[in-house]
């Protein structure tokens, strides 16, 4: 065997293994602005933590791997993305950790914010890096020893990433309290305490949106917000993709009060809308657990937290408690054809 060849072949491992890692934490990253209920939340979060910790594992190697490929291209290509891409990685790294164990804000800018920020540009440098590397598949990247090492690679991330958390809980860290999405506790049972977010191309209106139209079986009806504080309460998680969640006793009426009729589609899907035209789109069938809240923990909504009336959809990340609601209308098109995430 040449000489060089073991390295070489090392190089690639480490390399390949880096570029799987950094593609489960950014796909998991994504996945878990959506998933909201306990048991899916928790697989991905696990998934994301241990891979964006087994990157650690790799670094004695990838060290190596620079060392040497520095000597051997010094002035024949630019490094700065290289190393671009390596600061923003353990930047990412290090503030997903922090916001683990603390969850903190600095500057009323939150942890989370500056590791989904980093994840981003880490995921566009990575792009970049692959081009300019020229590298392609090869059959021995799926060879038995390099599944084998794959597996350990997985292992050891998961190793890791159970005795970070293991050690949070043993300490009392703030960590250790997090909810399955990674959230921290922010005021829950204190409406006041709970902090005043919206997603980011969303804005408080001027306009308070106190007049509600419900659109359903080809009627339409004007409803004041007074009008739907009926009584229903539901105990509901509010948990933000920004990084908290909070716990509160909301009351308001039940969805499925206001959309009983013989006229309604089968399969159908209602839209909520914003008086600042945000909007999302759920199931007809998930109306008996949806809940039009004029009221939280006994007082009236603030109008940072939505008033006069917000959407609460139990088990779905905040981004689909829609704020400041003007429009209920029940739609025939199904409740998936829509963006993902919002894009208005």
């Amino acid at each position: 065997m040449p000489t060089g060849a073991l390295p070489r072949r090392a190089g690639r491992r480490t390399n390949l293994g880096l570029l799987a890692l950094l593609t489960v934490t950014g796909a998991t990253g994504l996945l878990a602005f959506g998933v909201g209920t306990p048991l899916p939340a928790r697989v991905v979060a696990a998934a994301h933590g241990a891979a964006g910790l087994g990157l650690l594992l790799l670094v004695p190697w990838k060290s190596v791997v620079v060392r040497r490929s520095w000597h051997r291209t010094r002035g024949r290509r630019d490094p700065a993305v290289a190393w671009a891409l390596a600061a923003l990685t353990g930047l990412t790294v290090l503030t997903g950790v922090v916001h683990s164990v603390a969850g903190t804000t600095v500057g009323g800018v939150g942890v989370l914010q500056v590791h989904v920020a980093a994840g981003i540009g880490t995921g566009l440098l990575v792009v970049l890096h692959a081009v300019g590397s020229r590298q392609r598949p090869r059959r021995g990247d799926v060879s038995r020893r390099a599944l084998l090492q794959a597996g350990g690679l997985a292992a050891g991330a998961l190793a890791l990433w159970a005795g970070v958390e293991g050690g949070l809980r043993l300490t009392g860290a703030p960590g250790g309290r997090r909810r399955a999405t990674g959230s921290h506790e922010r005021g829950s049972g204190d409406p006041a305490a709970m902090p005043v977010t919206q997603w980011f191309t969303d804005t408080v209106p001027d306009d308070d949106g106190s007049a509600l139209a419900l659109v359903a079986g080809g009627r339409t009806a004007r409803l004041h917000a007074g009008d739907l504080d009926r009584g229903d309460t539901l105990t509901a998680v509010l948990d933000c993709t920004g990084g908290w969640y909070a716990e509160q006793e909301w009351r308001g009426v039940r969805l499925d009060r206001l959309l009983a009729g013989p006229d309604l589609p089968d399969g159908g899907s209602v839209d909520v809308v914003s008086v600042t035209g945000y909007r999302r789109r759920l199931p007809l069938a998930d109306a008996g657990s949806l809940l039009l809240a004029t009221h939280c923990a006994g007082r009236p909504l603030s109008a940072g937290h939505g008033a006069p009336v917000r959407l609460v959809a139990p088990g779905r990340r905040g981004y689909w408690w829609v704020k400041w609601v003007a429009r209920v209308e029940v739609v025939d098109a199904p409740w998936w054809a829509q963006p993902p995430v919002p894009l208005q």
